[in-house]
């Protein structure tokens, strides 16, 4: 630690985010950002109750002579699981897809089983080509920037918003949501629907041509959203969502097992976090994980601080994740390495849209008071 360290007294952030801010009172920007988002983004009352009635009725109606009346990404996990059941508790009709980039866990199949053979649901599973993904995926490894896994996270958009153009379906419900979700730091992150900062890493890093990968332009964003009207909905940011009781219940419901950590039903995304953002980034994501929890009530700054003496996972399970990664990559260990040791770069080293995004920040926040209109 140096001398300049300091710790949110509300949440765990610290400062090995550079661009965190303390007031008066040594609260952070996180927490007072999770606090205006929720105002704006929760609907727990009773008005929000009337608001979720009226959105599935609309939902019911824009599908009503279709097969399916929404569409839903599941990963296995417990926000988007959640959701899926939530879902379908309130009589919507779902499609559920799941974009397989070669690094699933088992257990992350099973679950994935388990929930859509108990619910009666279809499941339609895009597989993506390995060898074109080995080498984009390799190639963001090589950029040494922090969000390398933004091809995943524009895969699956992208997937979700073509498949629901070919369906002609409306909504694509979202396990995404504030109160486990709301805080990540924006250095650590960068907008995966920058599809021209993943073809200019490609292009640098790169030695096959990507065929078959799923992509969305940003034209294509605009179009599926504004003319064809295509909405996410975030489902569960209208139900009293606390983690720890939809973990325990989905265990009871589905005989659903835990992963162990947020996204660790990814078997690259366990590394990746666990493994690479600490060592070579110094970006540790419990931290904005927990500190959501911590501003939702679902866990006390104390708990947080205590669960974060704990190893991200055991050494034994991420010395075998780094020698599968290593091996499935088609690196050595001495190159491996090297890449680790490669100076730290951001987007902003590579071409990029990110003036594109910020003038159409309008359009974005547009977008998602259209989800929810009634």
């Amino acid at each position: 630690m140096t001398n300049n360290y300091r710790i949110c007294r509300r949440c765990i952030m610290d400062t090995t985010n550079p661009d965190i801010e303390f007031d008066e009172n040594g609260v952070c920007n996180h927490c007072r950002e999770y606090d205006e988002r929720a105002k704006k983004e929760l609907y727990l009352n009773e008005g929000g109750q009337k608001k979720l009635n009226r959105l599935v009725n609309k939902i019911k109606e824009s599908g009503k002579n279709e097969k399916y009346d929404c569409l839903i990404g599941l990963s296995g996990g417990t926000d988007s699981t959640m959701a899926l059941y939530t879902i379908k508790k309130l009589g919507l009709r779902p499609l559920v897809v799941h974009l397989d980039n070669g690094w699933n866990t088992k257990l992350s199949v099973r679950n994935i089983e388990k929930v859509v053979k108990k619910l009666n649901i279809d499941l339609y599973k895009f597989v993506l080509d390995w060898e074109e993904f080995k080498d984009l995926y390799l190639s963001f490894l090589k950029s040494s920037i922090a969000n390398a896994e933004i091809p995943t996270d524009h895969a699956i958009v992208a997937f979700l918003y073509h498949t629901a153009s070919e369906k002609g379906i409306k909504y694509i419900i979202s396990g995404g949501n504030i109160v486990t979700e709301a805080i990540m730091p924006d250095s650590w992150m960068y907008d995966s629907k920058d599809l021209r900062l993943i073809k200019s890493i490609h292009k640098k890093y790169g030695k096959i041509k990507l065929k078959s990968i799923p992509t969305l332009t940003l034209l294509e964003w605009i179009y599926y959203t504004f003319v064809r009207r295509i909405n996410y909905f975030p489902v569960l940011n209208y139900i009293p969502y606390v983690k720890k009781d939809a973990m325990h219940f989905l265990e009871k419901e589905f005989d659903w097992k835990p992963y162990g950590h947020k996204h660790h039903e990814s078997i690259y995304t366990r590394f990746f976090q666990g493994y690479i953002l600490p060592r070579k980034f110094n970006i540790d994501k419990r931290k904005a994980h927990l500190s959501t929890l911590i501003c939702s009530g679902q866990m006390t700054r104390e708990e947080a601080l205590e669960e974060m003496k704990r190893d991200i996972y055991p050494s034994e399970e991420m010395q075998k994740d780094k020698e599968a990664v290593i091996k499935k990559y088609g690196l050595t260990e001495k190159e491996f390495e090297k890449i680790m040791s490669e100076p730290v770069k951001t987007f902003r080293d590579y071409p990029n849209n990110n003036f594109l995004f910020e003038k159409l920040n309008f359009f974005v926040k547009l977008a998602r008071k259209m989800a929810t209109r009634n």
